[in-house]
């Protein structure tokens, strides 16, 4: 695939994921398109995310994900240094549950 299609294609599936409507959509979909371990790893990251957000210790992350300690070091490096995508949707989360 040339960097255009693959471009393409990405822009493609995000527009896919935003037509899911709800959780059971959203699983649906993503069992089709990724394997359990790709969603195990995407969960455990996401919630590796919100812990190191909550001010949690790497040790804290550790031992809350089993999660390794280079995994919760790129997830930090995303939350600091990122295209701001996690905390995007961890701000939105947070807005959703105050009301």
């Amino acid at each position: 695939m040339t960097k255009k299609n693959t471009a393409y294609a990405q822009d493609e599936l995000f527009e896919a994921i935003l037509a899911l409507k709800n959780t059971d959509e959203c699983q649906q979909f993503f069992e089709d398109l990724c394997t359990i371990t790709e969603i195990s790893a995407m969960a455990q990251r996401w919630e590796v995310a919100k812990l190191l957000r909550s001010k949690k210790t790497f040790q804290e992350v550790v031992q809350a994900t089993g999660a390794s300690t280079t995994t919760i070091s790129r997830v930090n490096r995303c939350l600091q240094y990122g295209s701001d995508g996690y905390n995007l949707v961890l701000d939105r989360l947070e807005e959703t549950k105050k009301g």
